[in-house]
């Protein structure tokens, strides 16, 4: 999921539960064209960040504890994150989300895609 500065879905992308995050970030990279790129820890691979310094985007990733190299953080920047965390939170109010009645993928998808319309609407 990719959220704007007002916190706004901009894109999202439905994987499996044992499918790590990091392996939709380009992809839905790919569809926006932000200044800085937010994200936590999980998302800290040399791939990912240098394909976000070919485009020119600022990868706000704190560094991973065992990196041999840290990387900088802006800090201060990071910390509205919580911005994707609140979508989530909101998108949970949903009882049809958060429990997931929808077995298929497809129409889990598009209750989804409904919530995040709706949330553009507020």
């Amino acid at each position: 999921m990719i959220v704007d500065a007002r916190g706004n879905p901009l894109a999202l992308s439905l994987t499996g539960g044992n499918t790590h995050d990091i392996t939709q970030a380009e992809p839905l990279a790919a569809q926006v064209e932000p200044k800085a790129l937010l994200g936590d820890k999980g998302y800290d691979a040399d791939s990912f960040i240098n394909s976000l310094e070919v485009r020119a985007i600022e990868a706000v990733i704190p560094p991973k504890s065992n990196r041999k190299i840290k990387r900088a953080c802006d800090f201060a920047l990071y910390a509205e994150r919580n911005l994707v965390e609140r979508f989530f939170n909101a998108i949970k109010h949903y009882r049809g989300i958060a429990t997931r009645y929808e077995k298929t993928a497809r129409n889990f998808l598009a209750g989804l895609h409904l919530v995040c319309a709706l949330a553009w609407l507020k």
